[in-house]
């Protein structure tokens, strides 16, 4: 009982880390799902090189999770989904960050999973007919298309691709590039500028569902980075007509949809890096308990194991910092400013522990036969995703400047209603 309160006035405490039943269940239902079935199956196809053997084989783990009953966990149960929200969401995704096509398997991987929430919310009855339900089978696949070449993508007011309205009909042009899932999708939400005058300038972009056999959508390359092709593509868009019923979500609400979307998105890759980054310090604990050096293992190493320990101690900030912000999401709360933070912070996290994981491991760790090397690739895009670093943090300083000219206090953008 606090200091200076009688059994009367005792009140209960409102934060309680016990994990629901129902969370617990789900996570260990997909931990086990991920271990017995998807783990062996991607461990025997890279040790066979067969790049052939891999779709027949991720399909055929796709129809096992249908079975399991693990299939698109984010969506409604009445859409063939698991009816999971964003806190169970983010122990799925941390178990799928854990293996290369995890996400995919359940069918809750980037773009896919942000663009059926969006259909979900904004599409009408006969959009959700025609592209959510096929995309929530598993039938097809999506992208969005809203990034481009010319123009700064923190800055989504700034985009130069037009749609112009002809009778009953839009014609829309412009450049697309990093547009993630592009070869092989069904169709695209494409972000265009329809009122280049409205004010203010948040409500000049429309999005458009643009089907991919349209002769006005070209994919012009899949874009070589640093970790490979990975299906980002360049596209271009010429002359290609849409009817208005293609609209989503309105004319002029392009921002908001586009901002709706990316705010839960942001914190599904949170939640995936956490997995990422998990697996890279099992990765370098194993190790440090593995070389020997000196008559002894490098884990006995005061260096190593401040490795171990400050790695420790910013994945448990990571987790504490990714829960918080799903609660408030899942309890309908203000989460911009604690989904900025974490995404930043998750991100330079996963970079840090695969950093020290890839010094441990020495020559091994920066070459191919480790796996370490790729993940560290792969992690670089990661503080440039979904807001580069830079623009999460100059948005977390202008809420803490905005929270102290309010009431001159910073509590309600650090943490609001934790102290």
């Amino acid at each position: 009982m606090p200091k200076g309160l009688t059994e009367d006035e005792e009140t209960p405490v409102a934060i309680d880390f016990t994990l629901p039943a129902d969370v617990t269940e789900v996570r260990d239902r997909i931990r086990m799902f991920l271990s017995q079935e998807v783990k062996p199956t991607e461990e025997r196809l890279r040790a066979a090189n067969d790049l052939r053997a891999w779709r027949p084989a991720l399909q055929e783990l796709r129809e096992k999770a249908k079975a399991a009953g693990v299939w698109a966990p984010h969506m409604p149960r009445e859409w063939g989904g698991m009816g999971l929200g964003p806190l169970a969401m983010a122990f799925v995704s941390a178990e799928c960050g854990r293996s290369q096509f995890g996400a995919y398997i359940l069918n809750c991987h980037a773009p896919d999973e942000g663009n059926m929430h969006t259909l979900l919310h904004y599409g009408t009855p006969e959009q959700k007919q025609k592209y959510l339900r096929p995309l929530v089978d598993g039938e097809c696949r999506s992208c969005f298309a809203m990034t481009e070449p010319e123009v700064a993508g923190s800055d989504p007011t700034g985009i130069q691709t037009a749609a112009t309205k002809k009778g009953d009909q839009w014609v829309i042009d412009g450049h697309k590039w990093f547009i993630s899932g592009a070869h092989g999708a069904r169709f695209a939400i494409v972000i265009a500028k329809t009122d280049p005058d409205a004010q203010p300038p948040q409500a000049r972009n429309t999005a458009f569902i643009v089907e991919t056999d349209n002769p006005g959508w070209k994919i012009v390359r899949d874009i070589e980075t640093m970790a490979g092709r990975g299906n980002h593509c360049e596209i271009r868009i010429e002359n290609c007509v849409v009817p208005d019923s293609s609209i989503l979500g309105g004319r002029g609400q392009g921002h908001r949809l586009g901002q709706t979307r990316l705010g839960p998105a942001r914190l599904a890759h949170c939640m995936r890096w956490i997995g990422n980054a998990e697996l890279a310090l099992e990765e370098m604990t194993k190790r440090a308990l593995s070389r020997k050096l000196h008559g002894g293992v490098l884990a006995d190493k005061q260096g190593i194991q401040w490795k171990l320990s400050d790695s420790a101690l910013e994945l448990y900030q990571a987790k504490l910092m990714t829960i918080h912000a799903a609660y408030l999401i899942e309890n309908g709360l203000p989460f911009r400013q604690e989904v900025s933070m974490t995404k930043y912070h998750v991100a330079n996290t996963l970079w840090r522990i695969i950093d020290r994981a890839i010094q441990v491991h020495g020559a091994l760790g920066y070459s191919t036969d480790s796996q370490l090397e790729n993940m560290m690739r792969h992690a670089r895009s990661a503080r440039l995703v979904d807001g580069a670093d830079e623009v999460h943090l100059s948005q977390i300083a202008q809420n803490v400047i905005d929270a102290f000219r309010t009431d001159g206090s910073t509590r309600m953008a650090t943490g609001a209603g934790l102290l």
